[in-house]
């Protein structure tokens, strides 16, 4: 059995830089929420927090999102390898997959964004945009060492991922994905 919990509705009992308290029939959730979230928040007031519930090995945490929208751009980007939830719920304050991609190209990330480096961002674009499929589909070793050091790895660290490859993948995207898997470890 999975527990849901989709969003909360009450009353806003406490907030400080990185949670809520919200008071739900006289319970009181501790919610994570964006900086930009919890700007818009006020302390008293009632809203209607959309959530995510995340499981850890030891903790039970609860993330909160002011907009559907942001909680769906969470969860796709929470599948992305590499990126944990409070990484994703910095980068969900974009709102949607094309304004984070905007956001990302243009360097104009927000402070909410702390602690994600610049490969794990040109990562996601990557990822998020599917930009792997604009790569040409021949499946030269060039191509793919091109591609991985212009998402900014070095090419001695390429070469070596490059290695780790399986024969048996003929694709440029898949080899560029297997490659990145072994950059990010």
């Amino acid at each position: 059995m999975i527990l849901m919990i989709s969003h909360i509705k009450g009353k806003i009992a406490y907030k400080d830089e990185k949670k809520i308290v919200i008071d739900l029939l006289g319970m009181g959730f501790d919610v994570f929420l964006s900086s930009s979230d919890l700007r818009t928040i006020k302390e008293g007031e009632e809203r209607v927090i959309f959530t995510y519930l995340f499981l850890k090995e030891k903790e039970i945490e609860l993330y909160g999102f002011l907009s559907l929208e942001k909680l769906n751009l969470f969860k796709t980007l929470k599948e992305i390898s590499g990126v944990g939830p409070k990484s994703a719920m910095g980068l969900a304050v974009a709102g949607s997959l094309d304004n984070l991609k905007k956001m990302i190209e243009e360097g104009s990330l927000p402070d909410d964004v702390k602690g994600i480096g610049k490969k794990r961002l040109q990562t996601i674009l990557l990822e998020i945009t599917g930009k792997v499929k604009e790569i040409n589909n021949s499946v030269s070793k060039d191509e793919v060492v091109n591609a991985l050091i212009g998402l900014g790895f070095n090419s001695k660290e390429v070469k070596e991922a490059i290695k780790y490859i399986p024969k048996e993948i003929k694709e440029t995207e898949e080899k560029i994905k297997e490659a990145l898997k072994f950059l990010r470890k």
